[in-house]
This record gives C-alpha cells, sequence and structure tokens, in this order.
C-alpha cells in the first residue's frame, strides 16, 4: 500500500520524487501478488484456515500458457462459487507432456505471476503430475471447477470431492477463446508491409 499523499500526486497526475522509504513502499505493491504463488504446504494451511474461518475453498487447475479473456472470465466464475479460489498449475514438464512440443510458451514462474495477478486467484501452487488428483487430495476444496468442456466423468477429482461431501462445477466457457488457437493464429499471422505490428 503506498502511502495516501503519494497516491493522491499519483492520481492527480502530479509529478513525484520517491525517496528510498517510498520507492521499497512501491516496490512492495507493486510484487504483492507474487505472494500468492504458493507452496502445497502453504496452500494446505491458508485453504486449513479458510474453512475454519466457515470459507469455502474452490479449487480449479490449468495450464494457461497464454492468458486470455476466456481464461479471466473462467476465473472469476470459479471464484464466485465460494470464498477461496486456489489455482493448481501445470509445471513446464507437465504441460509438455499433455500439449506437446513447443509448450508451454511461457514458462511456469511468469505463468504463475499472471494467474497470481487476477483479482479472483486467491493463491496458485504449482504441480508437475499429468494430473491434479494429488492436489485435490491434499487440499480437499468444497468445491471443485472444471470447464464445460470436460464431461462430468472425466473430471479427475470429482469422485473424491463428491465423498467429502464437496460438488462439481462445470463452467462454462467462452467460445472460440483457447491458447491453441492463439498460437495457431500468431502463427499464421504476417503483418503488412510497412507497418509495425
Amino acid at each position: 500500500m503506498l502511502p495516501t499523499g503519494i497516491t493522491a500526486r499519483i492520481e492527480a497526475g502530479c509529478p513525484i520524487v520517491l525517496g528510498v522509504g517510498a520507492m521499497a513502499s512501491l516496490q512492495r505493491a507493486a510484487t504483492a501478488h507474487v505472494r500468492k504463488v504458493r507452496s502445497l504446504r502453504a496452500t494446505q494451511s491458508l485453504c486449513r484456515r479458510a474453512r475454519a474461518a466457515g470459507q469455502r475453498v474452490v479449487f480449479t487447475n490449468g495450464c494457461f500458457d497464454l492468458l486470455h479473456p476466456g481464461h479471466v472470465r473462467y476465473l472469476a466464475a470459479a471464484r464466485s462459487l465460494g470464498d477461496l479460489l486456489v489455482v493448481g498449475l501445470n509445471s513446464d514438464s507437465s504441460v509438455r507432456r499433455l500439449k506437446g512440443r513447443g509448450r508451454p510458451v511461457q514458462h511456469e514462474a511468469a505463468r504463475a505471476e499472471v494467474l497470481a495477478g487476477l483479482a479472483s486467484v486467491d493463491a496458485v501452487v504449482v504441480f508437475a503430475d499429468d494430473t491434479p488428483l494429488g492436489l485435490i487430495v491434499a487440499l480437499a476444496p468444497d468445491v471443485l471447477a472444471k470447464g464445460a468442456d470436460w464431461s462430468a466423468d472425466a473430471i479427475v477429482g470429482a469422485a473424491e470431492v463428491k465423498a467429502r461431501g464437496g460438488r462439481v462445477v462445470r463452467v462454462e466457457l467462452i467460445a472460440g477463446q483457447s491458447t491453441t488457437r492463439l498460437i495457431e493464429r500468431a502463427a499464421g499471422h504476417r503483418p503488412a508491409r510497412g507497418r509495425a505490428s
């Protein structure tokens, strides 16, 4: 959080000169979201505290290679299903095994930071397995959210969540939004002569 005087000057469009303390404060504010990227142990603790406070924990997962509006809306919808959204993020090696050569486009630290920057996301935990089953069992979410492109019987962890009394929700996706399509469009894109892209 920036000091009130600095915030007011920035909002007013006034130039500011920052001292060492203010620069440190600005740096902390600019990187605060990175604290949302957590280890499994820290995420388990966060989930326990949330449940003890009567909050519902929502879990979803994915590769989230090139974040697009479909991802943003999907995560906001998942977050609306509870009080705390934990995103399981496939590691680089996991993405390569699932998506093939040339993926991921962004490395896991970059993907995790971008996800953590979203207001809808409360925690990001990277996992190296091909499925999030281990994470789901370890975190014991109250709600498991997955895109509606997954059939109910194909959602990994659904049985485990339901066995604990939780629920599984298939979230509608935005048609035409996918990382694969973005990559294909970018690969086929040829800027017109004389125009910067």
